[in-house]
């Protein structure tokens, strides 16, 4: 308990990573205590140790090292106090004073000289931000210069710092030696290559000088956008915008392909662009809003939103287009039947159900502009009836994430995730635990509960025997290699967002198979790694939810989009009832349980929802499923893609119409199947 206690404490997330703070702490502790005895190996050893454990920390614990930033701890003061040390452990072993002061001299320049070159990087990098960053549209012509090169401009501070190394050996040898010419030639080996790194950076200054201006990148965004001629844009903003936001655009991206209206996506915050999947669609980031006024997209007719963000209003000025709330999944949550969705001219949901959640909503959304269009992502989601049962019932728990504040909480992990799955693995099943990326973002009673269940399923599989290890083991390799060509083709490159617009291109859609034969195939390898019995965490992008939703005969969730969407495969699922409404009014205001078996908190009822896994015969909820999926996601002809599209199509005539235009490429419209 006092372990964990200190990991929280320490932000770090392994017992592993406490010793090496513990060593940290230790190393740097014994710095003066040595050099004032003085004792050089003692002192050699700690400082050895001081560098050695520094460095993994910023590897291993980087939330650690941001704590000690936050305290002016930072790496600088760290290193500054080790050479003040190293000159102290001198002065107490009676070293020469001209060698102090060579020393002093020394180790002054080169902070200076780091001072000097963080300024000059911080002057580059100014220069190298550019209005609008850009993938899949060719932005050669906008004479964007290259990066410095990366052992110049990447993690730079760590580098400059470490030339003190030469200085600090040098010195530390000649105490040891007395011969004070090995602390001079690291005197001068430290000097001679900070000041060489200062001159290179200078000369990648005067190339950054020859940037162009921001009005020249736009004109050159507006050309390409002018030959391309942009229909529909995809509009997403969010403030804290992370891996764990992007799946809300992710999710649209094949169906915005197999679109006949030439798509567009707008992302407004540059860390969206570093998590964003394979397409070819033109993708622009645009973080500021005068920016994204000086874009000419005067094709745009419709324009979607995946989500509410402030930022939205920045789009939703362009009165020659069509705005529609799509969002991100249909669920019972407020973002689902939000009154802020009135901005919109229209609001397209799922099914009846959607519609239905919105007129509870009154005097706010009218049901003209209500229109159904299903889920087109739900296509990778194999029926109940292709699901071939492995030796142990697969159980999904999947709950959804603590919310803003306490008022929409609907996460079961605080009040009962431990116990269930407590109760599960006394079940003989086998679990895939998938807890919403967001979990613990908040709450530290959702975050603790997490971990729990972690530990748990750790300590079942180390009980259980199973070949996961094993299996793992063996395609590790093959697993790493498919993940580095996904992320190839997703345009994940490293390097800056500058870099990336500038080497920008109108992509090959030819690689469209590759990445559906990639992905299809990592999947196969990580499922057979881990056996047909170990039980899971999937923490990751890969897995995707709609793979895991494949694996399972169950779900286990809450109020949220994932349960609307495993309404398509009509396996059982179940919804939590945490705080043990009576069944008829939990049912009431939540549509997605019209399906469902429903779980109170003491998992009093979970054995007899297992039956109807192990027993289909007696599944009494089946025939309901049956209906009720229509009602969530809508009919089934014609298909959720065709609907979309005609969806998409009419709005854009409409909005064609309005301004007296006609569509050039005629009227015919015709859904792309996917490649």
């Amino acid at each position: 308990m006092l372990v964990r206690w200190l990991c929280a404490a320490l932000r770090v997330r392994a017992k592993a990573d406490l010793l090496l703070v513990v060593l940290f702490a230790v190393g740097f502790a014994a710095l003066p205590v040595f050099a004032l005895l003085p004792s050089l190996w003692g002192f050699a050893v700690a400082s050895a140790v001081s560098y050695a454990v520094d460095e993994a920390l910023h590897v291993r614990a980087p939330q650690f090292i941001r704590r000690l930033a936050a305290l002016q701890l930072d790496r600088t003061l760290r290193f500054a106090f080790r050479t003040l040390m190293l000159l102290a452990l001198a002065d107490r072993m009676e070293a020469p004073d001209r060698v102090l002061v060579a020393g002093l001299a020394v180790f002054g320049a080169h902070f200076t000289l780091v001072m000097l070159y963080s300024a000059v990087h911080h002057a580059i990098s100014r220069r190298r931000v550019l209005p609008v960053a850009v993938r899949n549209l060719d932005m050669s012509g906008a004479g964007i210069e290259k990066p410095p090169p990366a052992y110049l401009y990447r993690r730079f501070l760590r580098k400059l710092l470490h030339l003190d190394l030469p200085a600090h050996a040098g010195l530390l040898l000649a105490l040891a030696a007395g011969t004070w010419s090995l602390a001079y030639a690291g005197y001068a080996v430290t000097a001679g290559c900070a000041v060489a790194a200062v001159v290179a950076l200078l000369m990648a200054y005067r190339r950054a000088r020859r940037m162009p201006a921001k009005d020249e990148v736009i004109a050159e965004v507006n050309r390409q956008l002018a030959g391309y001629r942009p229909e529909v844009a995809l509009y997403f903003s969010f403030a804290a915008v992370s891996r764990d936001f992007m799946y809300q655009v992710n999710m649209w991206i094949e169906t915005l392909e197999r679109l006949d209206r030439r798509p567009l996506i707008i992302l407004r915050e540059q860390a969206s662009f570093r998590y964003l999947s394979r397409t070819w669609i033109p993708v622009l980031c645009v973080p500021k809003a005068d920016d994204l006024a000086e874009l000419e997209l005067p094709d745009v007719r419709v324009v979607l939103y995946p989500g509410n963000a402030g930022k939205n209003v920045h789009m939703l000025r362009v009165a020659e287009a069509k705005h529609v709330f799509i969002g991100h999944g249909d669920s019972d949550k407020l973002a689902s039947s939000n009154r802020v969705s009135k901005v919109y001219d229209e609001i397209w949901v799922a099914g009846r159900a959607g519609r239905d959640r919105y007129q509870r909503v009154r005097h706010a959304i009218s049901d003209e502009s209500i229109v159904e269009v299903g889920r087109p992502q739900l296509s990778s989601i194999r029926p109940h009836t292709d699901h071939a049962p492995g030796p142990l019932p697969v159980v999904l728990f999947a709950p959804t994430w603590e919310g803003w504040s306490d008022d929409d909480c609907h996460t079961s992990l605080i009040p009962m995730g431990v116990p269930l799955i407590e109760k599960l693995l006394a079940q003989n099943v086998r679990i895939i635990y998938k807890p919403h990326p967001l979990t613990g973002r908040r709450s530290p009673e959702a975050a603790a509960s997490d971990r729990t269940v972690r530990e748990l399923l750790t300590r079942a599989n180390e009980r259980r025997e199973t070949t996961q290890a094993q299996g793992a083991q063996a395609v590790a390799s093959r697993l790493r290699d498919i993940r580095a060509r996904i992320d190839e083709l997703a345009g994940r490159h490293s390097g800056d967002h500058t870099q990336q617009t500038r080497d920008a291109r109108v992509p090959d859609r030819g690689d469209t198979a590759e990445w559906h034969a990639l992905h299809d195939e990592w999947h196969r390898l990580f499922w057979e790694s881990h056996g047909p019995v170990g039980h899971q965490v999937i923490l990751g992008q890969l897995p995707t939810l709609y793979e895991c939703f494949n694996q399972a005969d169950l779900l286990i969730s809450d109020v949220s989009s994932v349960v609307a969407d495993f309404v398509a495969s009509l396996k059982p699922y179940v919804l939590t009832n945490a705080h043990d409404l009576p069944d008829d009014e939990f049912r009431a205001a939540y549509t997605t349980a019209g399906g469902a078996y429903l779980l109170d908190r003491a998992c009093t009822r979970l054995p007899e929802i297992l039956r109807a896994v192990r027993e289909p015969r007696h599944d009494p909820m089946a025939p309901i499923r049956q209906d009720f999926k229509e009602y969530v996601l809508g009919a089934d002809r014609p298909s959720s893609m065709e609907r979309f599209n005609t969806a998409v199509n009419d709005l854009a005539d409409r909005a064609a119409a309005e301004r007296g235009e006609h569509r050039a490429d005629g009227d015919q419209h015709t859904v792309r199947e996917p490649a």
